[in-house]
Order: C-alpha cells, then sequence, then structure tokens
C-alpha cells in the first residue's frame, strides 16, 4: 500500500488550462504516489443520481462538475465531498501522472520525472461519445482537440473527418453546443504493476 510523501509534493494556484490546478512544488521522482484522491464512498446507483443531476444542471447554467471515481464492482468515490485537493487535477493529452486504484484507495502516481512548476495532470479518459460535449484546452503538442481516451483517437479522428466531409457537402450544419460538466459517471481498466487505472468518463445522455 502506498503511503503518503514525507514531503508535499505539490500546490495549488491558478492554472492556464482551466480554473485552479495543481503544480509540482518541488521535483519529483518517476513512479511515485503524490497525493491521494479522496472523497465520499457511494453506490453505483447513487453516484449515477449525482452524475446525471449535474449534467442536467449543466444543460441549464454550462456549469457543473463531478469528481467521481470507480472504486469497484459495488462503489465509487465522489471526490467532490469532503477535503480532496485531488480533484483540481486537470486533464492533458499529455499527461504527466496517472490515477490507479490500490487496495481499495486512489492514489495519483507520476508517470515521469516532473520538474518543480510544471503543473500536475492526467487523462480524464472520456469516452469518445462524448467528446462534442468535452473541448481539450491542455495546449499540449500532441493535443487531440477533446477529452477523449487516447486508444479511443483513431476513432474521434474518423469521426471529425466525417464530420469535415458532411459540412463540406451540405449534408449537415454546424451548431454551437454548450459545453456540460467535465467529469461524470466512471469507469475503470486493468494496467501494469498490480495497481487499476482509475479514470473519469462523461455520462452519456439519454
Amino acid at each position: 500500500m502506498p503511503q503518503a510523501p514525507t514531503k508535499r509534493y505539490w500546490t495549488v494556484r491558478s492554472s492556464s488550462i482551466h480554473n485552479r490546478g495543481i503544480f509540482a512544488k518541488c521535483d519529483i521522482p518517476y513512479d511515485v504516489p503524490i497525493i491521494e484522491y479522496l472523497g465520499e464512498k457511494v453506490t453505483k446507483a447513487e453516484s449515477t443520481r449525482r452524475g446525471e443531476a449535474l449534467v442536467e444542471r449543466a444543460k441549464k447554467t454550462g456549469e457543473a462538475a463531478v469528481y467521481i471515481f470507480t472504486l469497484n464492482q459495488r462503489y465509487d468515490i465522489d471526490g467532490a465531498k469532503g477535503h480532496n485537493p485531488a480533484r483540481y487535477l486537470n486533464h492533458s493529452c499529455a499527461p504527466n501522472c496517472e490515477a490507479y486504484i490500490i487496495r481499495g484507495r486512489i492514489w495519483i502516481y507520476s508517470l515521469r520525472e516532473i520538474k518543480a512548476g510544471e503543473e500536475l495532470t492526467y487523462n480524464y479518459s472520456f469516452d469518445v461519445d462524448t467528446w462534442e460535449d468535452h473541448p481539450c484546452r491542455c495546449g499540449a503538442d500532441r493535443c487531440i482537440g477533446y477529452i477523449v481516451e487516447e486508444k479511443q483517437w483513431p476513432k474521434l479522428l474518423r469521426r471529425l473527418e466525417k464530420l469535415e466531409r458532411d459540412v463540406k457537402s451540405g449534408k449537415l450544419k454546424l451548431k454551437t453546443k454548450a459545453s456540460t460538466s467535465e467529469a461524470a459517471a466512471p469507469a475503470k481498466k486493468t494496467v501494469t504493476k498490480k495497481k487499476t487505472a482509475a479514470k473519469k468518463t462523461a455520462a452519456k445522455k439519454k
């Protein structure tokens, strides 16, 4: 089980990506736990209810953020509840961190050596089906333009190419859409080193 670092690696301040972000307070080594993602443990049903309620709120106000991570098959963690600075971690298409589930707890790990002053980011891994609702402003050289799980980028590019063809041919007219929440109903995947990667995925509108 990872232990909290003996020194605090991070600090919260304004971010050029979005609102507030978390930044490296000092140089951070590769593959170390930086901060734990804390929150309220809720059932899947409650997790879905909260996510859908905030999506509806976003439709009306243009603002709503859901900070829910999958914990296991029965429960999720709502990071909006309680003291949880880790919720300020922003998305990037070229992240330097990843979130892992280890023995029922969620830890943010470094994916490489990180220099003091760098903003700490990870890929929110939203599903490609909700790409229109989540434009990306990470500013990375390899930014795909939308917050989508990297393994789904090829599918996203095909959809963007089709959209461009349809617009040029007159089959489709572009509409301006207000973005919804930053994150919503959770999912998970497995990775190496006996860690389970936690990821945020966008709730599908019904």
